[in-house]
């Protein structure tokens, strides 16, 4: 609930501070004394985007600064939690905008962005008006002012939550199709793939073994024929026969050669002994270079086909025993992927089924409720003397989406067979008050709090008419406040607490002042309003049968 106004060099403003209540405020004066102004400043600490100009000529920065009660569980909090700033039982908005133009604002004296202001504003007033186009007026809150007058928050909820599968379960079938789509693209190559990795069936570390192998068996062929020679220099028609034959003949002539021939055997012994050592040596080797030359041929094709399909498939060679598992996996993905697919097709189908269910259920309970409220605007209509006048809820088709598939919009017609249409087209100024009066009168049922303001709504009415507008402003303000902007004796009279908007000129400045007004004043000030400048005792009778009505 508002609970003050300070207001420092905006406009013809040069300092003004006011102190509202609960209730019905009325704020009159004559056309063109400052009004208007009271609420561009309320706009502009709340950051509604409007006039530019907004600074006092002559001063340097213009301020506003209002304060309300915050009760507990206010929708503002979750904007102040939401926007780290401070909260508690008072909410304080300060806005400065320099003569250059530039605009500060402060929330709980924290530093703010307009859009922080914008969106507390939505929490903490509503302005209607007849060009007012953030209320009533606009057709693109019509189907959330239905939900909120027919209390189908909890079927809403039901539906985003169905939406949100829906999009869910589609999402993950088109991925999942696309996913197929792409493995199938490339279904011949994978399947031609692995079916030659499996025919060659490499394994890890098989390539540096067979590069060994290879170089081993290329090596023993250039040096086996030189072993085999070395060995025959030192068999049996070589060395060995040599050496034995050396034997021979010194141990023959070792009888006679009194001792001096035993050194000479012993070491021809010994060395007969190491060749024969030598020998087994090098039969070793021989046998360990014999290999089928076929051996090294297969071992060379192997080795090529290996480091072949290494090079095809871009990856090492220890890399194609994985890599044939990654291309098998897709296979498998491919196979397992129709079953999958066939499983979010049924959870799609089934998510479709319970939005469906869903958007039905709240495109009924709409209707139910468009009827009730149809019912209950008509019902207000009379006493506004429109009783000939029709105020229908049109619910027409749209694409569907979180908020349901229902488009609404608030329609009117004026006379008995005229047609319907918007009800901001259709219905003249006068009129368009009473509707927007009437349907303002229907939604705020039940609710407390509100700060309402109204900017001239009894525009173009006067009598009876202006009389029940008033007494429906009274109404709504029983539960919350209300401000109203009024140039309608009727309404004036009605209000619980009456400022005066007043203008005059000082050493050639233009100032507007707002003054509260004790009984005696209101008598004169709503006599004003029934005669004009000249005030006669009979407006003054007038005006205090209207007070005390």
């Amino acid at each position: 609930m508002l609970r003050g106004l300070d207001i420092s060099d905006m406009l013809i403003i040069e300092r003004l501070e006011l102190n509202f209540q609960s209730g019905l405020n009325v704020l009159t004066g004559e056309t063109g004394a400052g009004k208007s102004i009271l609420l561009d400043s309320l706009g502009f600490v709340l950051g509604w985007r409007g006039r530019a100009d907004l600074v006092r000529q002559g001063a340097a920065q213009g301020e506003v600064t209002a304060w309300f009660d915050m009760p507990e569980g206010h929708p503002a909090f979750a904007v102040l939690e939401e926007a780290g700033l401070p909260s508690g039982d008072e909410l304080i908005l300060r806005r400065i905008n320099t003569a250059d133009g530039r605009k500060t604002a402060w929330v709980n004296d924290r530093r703010c962005s307009g859009d922080v202001l914008r969106a507390l504003s939505e929490t903490l007033v509503e302005l209607h008006g007849q060009h007012d186009d953030r209320g009533l007026l606009n057709p693109r809150g019509h189907r959330t002012i239905l939900d909120a007058f027919g209390s189908l928050d909890a079927k809403r909820a039901k539906l985003r939550k169905a939406w949100s599968e829906m999009a869910r379960t589609r999402k993950a079938l088109d991925a999942a199709t696309k996913a197929q789509e792409e493995i199938r693209a490339e279904e011949e190559f994978l399947r031609y793939a692995v079916a030659e990795l499996d025919k060659l069936n490499p394994e890890e570390g098989e390539e540096a073994a067979l590069d060994i192998k290879r170089r081993t068996m290329q090596g023993a062929e250039k040096i086996r024929a030189d072993v085999v020679n070395a060995y025959e220099a030192m068999g049996q028609s070589g060395a060995e026969a040599q050496m034995a034959d050396a034997f021979r003949w010194l141990d023959g002539a070792a009888a006679r050669a009194e001792g001096a021939l035993e050194e000479p055997m012993a070491a021809l012994n010994r060395a007969m002994v190491e060749l024969d050592s030598a020998m087994e040596g090098v039969v070793s080797a021989i046998e360990a270079m014999s290999f089928d030359p076929y051996e090294l041929e297969e071992t060379e094709e192997r080795l090529f086909a290996i480091r072949g399909l290494a090079r095809k498939h871009d990856v090492q060679p220890d890399e194609l025993a994985g890599f044939a598992d990654t291309l098998r996996g897709k296979l498998n993905a491919l196979d397992a992927g129709e079953a999958e697919q066939a499983q979010l097709k049924a959870d799609v189908k089934a998510a479709e089924a319970a939005y469906d269910a869903a958007a039905t259920a709240l495109t009924e309970a709409r209707k139910k409720a468009a009827a009730k409220l149809d019912k209950a605007v008509s019902a207000e209509l009379a006493p506004l003397k429109m009783e000939r006048a029709v105020f229908a809820t049109l619910i027409t088709d749209e694409a569907e989406g979180p908020e349901g598939r229902d488009a609404v919009s608030f329609t009117v017609a004026t006379n008995p067979g005229a047609p319907a249409g918007p009800l901001n087209k259709i219905a003249s100024g006068g009129e368009l008050s009473r509707f927007l009066l009437a349907l303002k009168v229907c939604l705020t049922q039940g609710q407390s709090g509100l700060t309402l303001i109204f900017d001239e709504i009894d525009r173009g009415v006067g009598g009876a008419t202006a009389d029940a507008v008033g007494r429906r402003l009274a109404a709504i303000a029983e539960e919350g406040q209300v401000l109203v902007v009024t140039h309608s004796p009727q309404v004036a009279a009605l209000g619980a607490h009456h400022w005066r908007v007043a203008k005059s000129v000082t050493k050639g400045m233009t100032t507007t002042d707002v003054v509260p007004l004790d009984h005696d004043e209101r008598v004169d000030e709503v006599a004003r309003m029934v005669s004009g400048d000249t005030i006669t005792e009979a407006a003054r009778e007038a005006a205090r049968a209207l007070l005390s009505a």
